[in-house]
């Protein structure tokens, strides 16, 4: 027990008041949360007193339309189809390999300097600007692979936007995968082996439904970091405010793209008033498919959530 803890429970017992440095302490902490969500309250404020009777009456034009620099023919439709386009990208590459490398390192490679090595520089991927990203993925997806990802477009295509975005994400998706692998009690793993069990049934029947709480809200999570970047997407080239359908989905992937957050980019440099409330309306979209992503992970989380 802390000395902290020890003068807690004094005073509980003898019924004395707080000290006065805690109090103010925690008063200071109420304040500023007080402080960030009245922050909060008056942005989603702003945008939804312009935003809401835009959607609410002519929502048909603003999700139904394209980019268009003409008021009464500009949606927001090319940048929702790019949001769901990145985040598929996101399921179906960051999500898979991620968890593969978290259970390669967390159950099957040994402690040693160089897993400590690539474990230390996996966490410090995750805190690079996402701008970084950005660039890397122009130098590499863009300029190198040009030939792959695009050549109509110089490489600056739906396949180059995706790879980014999910290389992005990829080590937050490792580290939330790891550190639910490592919630799992030992004992489940002893028991597992106990039985003669091999490894990998012991991952794929004991740990992996353990962790699945906290691996389905680190992926969720990340699904909706990648909704909300805007810089690594204008490196690659999103900043058009098209999104190619020619030839269906597939033939699309190597032809320009946008997304939300470059559509809003693109609304907001505009000087028509106009055009400034449908960017605000696309904001109020972007914000409603997060906040959608967010509450699905914290119900993923409860109605698996196991406690030890």
């Amino acid at each position: 027990m802390t000395e902290a803890t020890r003068a807690e429970v004094a005073r509980s017992l003898t019924g004395k008041r707080r000290d006065i440095r805690e109090t103010l302490f925690s008063l200071v902490l109420l304040l500023t949360l007080i402080t960030a969500l009245a922050v909060l309250i008056v942005l989603l404020f702003n945008v939804a007193r312009t935003a809401v009777p835009l959607l609410m009456h002519q929502g048909g034009r603003v999700l139904g339309n394209d980019y268009s620099a003409l008021p009464q023919n500009a949606g927001i439709r090319s940048g929702l189809i790019g949001s769901i386009y990145l985040m598929i990208f996101v399921i179906l590459l960051a999500v898979p390999l991620g968890l593969c490398a978290a259970i390669y390192m967390e159950e099957y490679a040994r402690d040693t300097r160089l897993t400590r090595f690539i474990n230390t520089n996996i966490r410090n991927l995750a805190g690079v600007p996402a701008i970084v990203y950005g660039i890397f993925g122009f130098a590499v997806f863009a300029q190198l692979l040009g030939s792959v990802t695009g050549p109509k477009v110089g490489g600056l295509s739906l396949l180059t936007g995706g790879l980014t975005i999910s290389l992005m994400v990829l080590p937050i998706v490792i580290i939330t995968t790891q550190e639910a692998l490592r919630s799992v009690p030992t004992g489940i793993r002893e028991g597992g082996f106990g039985v003669g069990a091999t490894r990998w049934e012991v991952i794929r029947s004991h740990v992996l439904p353990n962790a699945a709480p906290g691996i389905l809200t680190g992926s969720v999570l990340a699904m909706a970091r990648a909704l909300g970047e805007t810089a690594p997407l204008i490196m690659v080239g999103a900043v058009t405010g098209f999104l190619s359908t020619h030839g269906g989905p597939l033939a699309s992937l190597r032809e320009k793209f946008t997304a939300l957050p470059t559509l809003i980019f693109t609304y907001t440099k505009k000087p028509l008033p106009e055009l400034q409330d449908l960017a605000a309306a696309a904001i109020l979209v972007l914000i409603l498919m997060i906040f959608f992503v967010n509450l699905t992970a914290i119900l993923l989380r409860n109605r698996y959530e196991r406690k030890w």
